[in-house]
């Protein structure tokens, strides 16, 4: 009888702990709805399904190209998750949380204090432009433009001197010295 309790107890705190948007997943499918998204911020897809009765999950698509607009599409019904990088999806009551590892910065641009750009391969973690910043000497922090945002290729800055974060869904950035 006491471990249908602690079993209870357990399932009920994973059911009652929030959700979490989830970056690098598209959900496929029930769609009823789509729109460009100003500002190209995933968090106003999120918040438009919250305000809308049918929604019940959505994905937020980057800007593939400085012509192509962000979009963001409700669904009526919750899809499985599948990964791809173009992506940030959630269901209903998610949010937008971007991941947090260790000293790189998801939705971070640090403006300023250039040293050096370059057109970079696609990367959804920045790790490209990171290494980059560590192998050069001068370089004490780095931003990775996502594609679409500044150019229609994602944009390696790496800079000569630690800037002040500024939020900006664009944006992946970091601090290497």
């Amino acid at each position: 009888m006491r471990w249908h309790l602690i079993l209870v107890g357990a399932l009920l705190a994973v059911l009652a702990s929030p959700a979490q948007a989830q970056l690098g997943f598209d959900r496929r499918g029930g769609d009823y709805t789509s729109f460009p998204v100003r500002g190209s911020d995933p968090a106003a897809c999120a918040a438009r399904c919250e305000r809308d009765a049918r929604c019940r999950a959505w994905s937020f698509s980057f800007p593939r190209t400085a012509t192509v607009a962000a979009t963001c599409w409700l669904k009526n019904r919750v899809p499985p998750r599948n990964e791809d990088q173009c992506c940030m999806s959630g269901v209903r009551g998610a949010g937008v949380i971007e991941p947090r590892r260790g000293a790189v910065e998801y939705s971070i641009d640090r403006l300023g204090g250039d040293l050096r750009y370059f057109d970079s391969p696609p990367d959804p973690s920045g790790a490209s432009c990171k290494a980059a910043c560590e192998g050069e000497p001068r370089c004490r922090a780095w931003t990775y433009a996502r594609p679409g945002y500044i150019a229609p290729m994602p944009r390696c800055y790496l800079k000569d001197k630690i800037t002040p974060p500024r939020h900006k869904p664009c944006c992946i950035s970091g601090v290497v010295r």
